[in-house]
């Protein structure tokens, strides 16, 4: 006989479904969300349990029953039919997830704005070659590691927009798994290092920008890349501590990889070390240089195309030896020393970008523009880092658990090989 659901009688007869008979109108099935084979996520046993009691409590089947049922469903598909059947809801013309309630993660997403792709057939193109993103898969790719996300990292689900997921998978090539780590990675960073990422906003290193110790070339190289430009010799240490300027610095690189031609492109640092002393540099141990080098490398998604180091003195040698053993192979040959030779410096940044204190023709250094654009982001900042981590000083068991309820309707394809950034 033919049933309603669409299901073989065998089937429908033992799982219960009502059979299709002249007085029963016939109603299409609702589309099931497919199966997913991942576990579900530690600490989702609460969520099971308030599925018992509530499908008890409205009648029906047993507790004992109920549970060996959900328990068994959890292990064959997920949280998503565990929590249908749990709930009683057998009939074959139940209405499709998306119909009902929504789940925490979609309305996490409610307030925000629909990915609209900015990048140019060029940058397409390149995205394709370089970082094996298929603009037909891109939004599947973002759902996987949303799905990721919410299954294995529950508690850092509270910032999952499809724009900001996909910075990490970029970063990582499309690797879901590694973009994953770089993910968590970004998170502990922030919680790991009260002193720079409390307080994380463009006002709070309004000295530093005016000191010019950190900013941004105004035009792009040949590549489309962003310089970011850093002094330390503008840094007066009695002023304020070392942490602030690594604060600059991150705020900056997060105010650039909102563009999604940087994300592609990455960036390139010109450091410029004229003037900087042993006890200035003493400033930077091996605890910060581990801790500066461990966010840049691993719990940032930024890729570093190139450092460029310039007026470099005796004692940078040892600055360097500081910093070498915390470097990835990959990174340590994008170092380039060029010293007080500015011809070696434009055969990797040419003149036409570059300002008149490094033999460009592009005029002053002007530090106006970048501050005045960082600044004006006060807002942006406030609203965006307020849904990624709590502050540093608290506990992780006190973060936002933003979990979705259903499975997701993307399955995870085989991650791109790794290749260099």
């Amino acid at each position: 006989m033919q049933h309603s659901c669409g299901h073989p009688s065998s089937y429908c007869t033992k799982n219960g479904h009502a059979a299709l008979n002249a007085s029963t109108p016939y109603t299409v099935p609702a589309p099931r969300l497919p199966l997913r084979s991942r576990a579900p996520p530690a600490g989702c046993m609460a969520a099971q349990l308030r599925c018992v009691r509530s499908a008890a409590g409205r009648g029906g089947a047993s507790w004992r029953l109920l549970w060996f049922r959900g328990a068994a469903a959890w292990r064959r598909r997920g949280r998503s039919d565990c929590c249908h059947m749990m709930s009683g809801d057998s009939d074959c013309t139940r209405t499709s997830p998306s119909a009902g309630s929504p789940s925490d993660t979609e309305l996490l997403l409610l307030g925000r704005p629909k990915y609209v792709c900015s990048l140019s057939p060029d940058l397409v193109t390149k995205a394709r070659e370089e970082l094996q993103e298929k603009p037909e898969w891109r939004l599947r790719d973002v759902q996987a590691l949303r799905d990721m996300v919410c299954k294995e990292y529950p508690s850092l689900g509270t910032c999952l927009d499809d724009a900001f997921l996909l910075r990490f998978l970029r970063a990582r090539k499309f690797d879901y798994d590694r973009a994953l780590q770089l993910l968590v990675n970004y998170h502990s960073c922030r919680r790991s290092w009260p002193e720079v990422f409390n307080n994380l906003k463009p006002s709070a290193i309004k000295p530093v920008l005016e000191s010019g110790f950190v900013t941004v070339l105004p035009h792009r190289d040949p590549e489309g890349r962003h310089v970011v430009c850093i002094r330390p010799d503008r840094w007066t240490p009695s002023n304020y501590p070392i942490t602030e300027n690594i604060r600059a610095i991150y705020l900056t690189l997060e105010k650039l990889i909102q563009s999604e031609e940087t994300q592609v492109n990455g960036i390139v640092i010109l450091a410029d070390y004229k003037g900087v002393s042993l006890s200035k540099a003493s400033h930077f141990g091996p605890f910060v240089a581990k801790k500066v080098i461990g966010i840049l490398q691993d719990g940032f998604p930024i890729r570093i195309k190139a450092v460029n180091i310039i007026n470099e003195p005796r004692i940078f040698k040892g600055i360097f030896a500081i910093i070498k053993p915390f470097l990835k192979e990959k990174i340590a040959n994008r170092f380039f020393l060029h010293g007080s030779d500015l011809n070696s410096l434009h055969q990797n940044i040419p003149p036409v970008i570059l300002p008149e204190e490094y033999g460009g023709t592009a005029g002053k250094l002007d530090i106006s523009a970048w501050n005045e654009l960082l600044l004006a982001s006060e807002e942006d900042f406030l609203h965006d880092f307020s849904q990624l981590v709590l502050p540093c000083d608290s506990s992780p068991h006190d973060m936002l658990v933003i979990c979705s309820a259903r499975t997701s309707t993307t399955k995870a394809m085989p991650a791109a090989t790794p290749t260099e950034t």
